[in-house]
């Protein structure tokens, strides 16, 4: 497969100032020559240079398009083989035109991922690198682009390897005393398997404590906007989208089905959920709107809770308080800007005082208390330094709590006595464990399931 040269286009679709197609393999520079005219014949290119030319077709010799081509000679390359990045006038028809000739030549279309599948393979990247291209692709704050771009940069699969490397260290201790066992102490054997076991996990939970957030700032925070009809929902998500996304009227149940919008608050990426008003309706399409309301509830990181400050609570609204008991909550108190009449002694029993937040969207007030209230709910009220590494692949979380289990495994076996050949078996898993992240020790069908997840030309 490795010996195939492929091609795909790596630019969004559509108009544009310019569309990228990228080409590689052994024979990138070779094929592109074929139809590309220009002053200095490609195949004399050196690396790492542009060229200005013509797309023509071979047969008849007729311009097809305007071009840049851009060579980055093996090993010098993304893929570390010979690349070729051809850039268009964007438009679908002459990225069509020029993608058609390169593939009437000895080049095939590109898989999802196959660029990143390469260089993998290659050596350039680990598998946890390879990942964090699409979690850099798909960022949706400065936060995640940051911790992405970390991630591709190799801060994670530096503490991994540090961490195999230590295992290491202690597989060998062990061989050399089941090969040499008159050269060592068995009780010597047994401390130094604890120590190192300590050792590395103890650096595993330094990883798994950025956890939580690492998850929050690669995903988002899903977040329901939750309240009795008219109590301004929907004005607070066009607030924060900046955006009129949802109808807002003085008429109540305007909102029928549960709208989505991505928005970032204090770096914070959170997909709000605009519902339904909670009420009893015997309307059959607003009916189905409040289960749908419901269901969003349940399925929520986080409830903001909007209540209308100029009326009393209701009796739908301590139901929901007290459904929403143990859940990442807070309240809204909108319509400030009007005589508050709402008794916030009801309100201190279920919420504390810092989770109860003033605002009116109308004013466009409260906003930053806002900010802060879901900082201090989800980051203790900041986000950690951007030197912190941090853990957000479910896949990467998952596999460092198993490698964790096996040396524990392996140290309450060193207590137990157990003989060491057989502690050595814990040892080697959690070392196979970890070597998965960073794709050592990942079977085809994982790398197969990770890289369909890429879009074509990346």
């Amino acid at each position: 497969m490795l010996s195939d040269t492929i091609a795909a286009i790596s630019t969004a679709v559509g108009e544009a100032g310019i569309a990228v197609i990228r080409v590689s393999g052994p024979t990138a520079v070779t094929e592109v020559a074929h139809i590309f005219r220009s002053k200095t014949p490609l195949s004399d290119a050196q690396s790492h240079t542009v060229h200005y030319g013509h797309i023509v077709n071979p047969e008849n010799d007729e311009v097809v398009e305007e071009v840049l081509v851009t060579v980055m000679l093996a090993p010098r390359s993304f893929t570390t083989e010979d690349v070729v990045e051809i850039s268009t006038h964007g438009g679908v028809i002459s990225v069509k035109r020029v993608m058609d000739l390169l593939l009437m030549q000895d080049i095939r279309l590109a898989e999802p991922g196959e660029f990143t599948k390469r260089a993998f393979l290659n050596g350039r990247i680990d598998l946890s690198q390879a990942e964090a291209v699409i979690d850099l692709i798909r960022s949706k704050s400065d936060r995640a682009f940051s911790m992405a771009l970390k991630q591709v940069e190799g801060a994670l699969s530096q503490r991994i390897e540090a961490l195999r490397h230590t295992l290491v260290e202690t597989m060998a201790h062990i061989e050399v005393n089941i090969d040499y066992p008159e050269h060592d102490v068995e009780s010597m054997t047994t401390a130094f398997i604890q120590d190192k076991c300590t050792e590395v996990m103890e650096g595993i939970t330094k990883l798994l404590k950025t956890a939580e957030e690492g998850k929050i700032l690669r995903e988002g925070i899903t977040t329901a906007i939750v309240g009795r009809p008219n109590v301004g929902k929907s004005s607070l998500l066009n607030q924060l989208a900046h955006a009129n996304r949802a109808i807002v009227t003085d008429i109540p149940g305007t909102t029928r089905d549960v709208i989505e919008e991505f928005v970032t608050i204090n770096n914070i990426p959170l997909k709000l959920l605009d519902t339904a008003g909670i009420r009893e309706t015997m309307d059959v399409v607003e009916k189905i709107g409040v289960e749908r309301s419901k269901s969003a509830v349940a399925e929520a990181d986080l409830i903001l809770f909007v209540l209308n400050v100029n009326e009393p609570l209701h009796e739908d609204e301590l139901e929901l308080m007290e459904q929403m008991r143990g859940r990442q909550s807070i309240v809204i108190m909108n319509k400030m800007d009007l005589a508050p009449v709402v008794d916030q002694d009801i309100l201190l029993r279920y919420y504390s005082n810092d989770l109860i937040v003033p605002m009116s969207v109308k004013a466009q007030e409260g906003v930053d208390a806002l900010e802060q209230a879901i900082s201090k709910l989800f980051f203790s009220g900041q986000i950690e330094s951007g030197d912190l590494t941090y853990v957000s692949n479910v896949r990467h979380i998952a596999l460092l709590k198993k490698a964790s289990r096996s040396l524990q495994d392996a140290y309450d076996a060193s207590e137990q006595s157990i003989p060491i050949d057989l502690i050595q078996i814990d040892v080697r898993l959690a070392w196979e464990q970890l070597g998965e992240i960073i794709g050592d020790t990942a079977g085809d069908s994982l790398l197969d399931q990770i890289f369909s997840q890429f879009c074509l030309g990346k």
